[in-house]
């Protein structure tokens, strides 16, 4: 005899009642993925470090034509809400207080990946591309690259570079900053 185990999933209103109801708290480390609430992997000392690197960084270089966004979700659907390590948001007044930012707001997005860059690569990163993010950066700490990428189409990205130390990049929104690979990693 087979038991037949069904999963019950979630909109971003329901998880949101969840948040206002005190079953989750502002501090779980959790996130909206599929309509499933999957916990994050605990942030380690590298990972960190690079976020806070990435956010002096990109403050530097585009805070003024941008919300820079860390750590904070963002709406793709009616089903998922991740929250990527930093992205770089459409210029808003009232910086997102009104509504959370969805894909048309996003310029780039950077997910950092300490433990995590194999869950990134096959879940999140055809999350975002299946969303139209048209850019998105995934910083492999352990491998010391940064996988670029861009042109979403369906589930997957038509361009996927990988870049070492040494290499440059670019956000396709702000072509004029060049930035080495090297000073994104730590």
């Amino acid at each position: 005899m087979s038991i037949q185990i069904e999963r019950r999933h979630f909109t971003v209103h329901e998880y949101h009642r969840m948040v206002e109801a005190g079953i989750l708290s502002e501090d779980d480390r959790v996130e909206l993925i599929e309509g499933e609430i999957i916990e994050m992997a605990p942030i380690g000392r590298r990972h960190a470090a690079c976020v806070s690197k990435l956010t002096e960084l990109f403050a530097r270089e585009f805070l003024e034509a941008t919300v820079l966004w860390v750590q904070n979700p963002i709406r793709l659907d009616e089903r998922s809400e991740p929250e990527p390590d930093v992205a770089l948001l459409r210029r808003r007044e009232d910086f997102y207080a009104r509504e959370m930012p969805g894909p048309a707001d996003v310029l780039l997005i950077v997910e950092v990946a300490d433990t995590s860059s194999r869950y990134d690569r096959a879940v999140k990163v055809p999350l975002y591309a299946n969303a139209g993010i048209g850019e998105v950066w995934l910083v492999d700490l352990t491998a010391e690259t940064i996988e670029v990428y861009a042109q979403p189409a369906g589930e997957s990205y038509q361009s996927c570079k990988r870049l070492r130390r040494g290499d440059l990049l670019s956000p396709r929104a702000f072509p004029q900053a060049v930035l080495e690979v090297a000073d994104l990693l730590v």
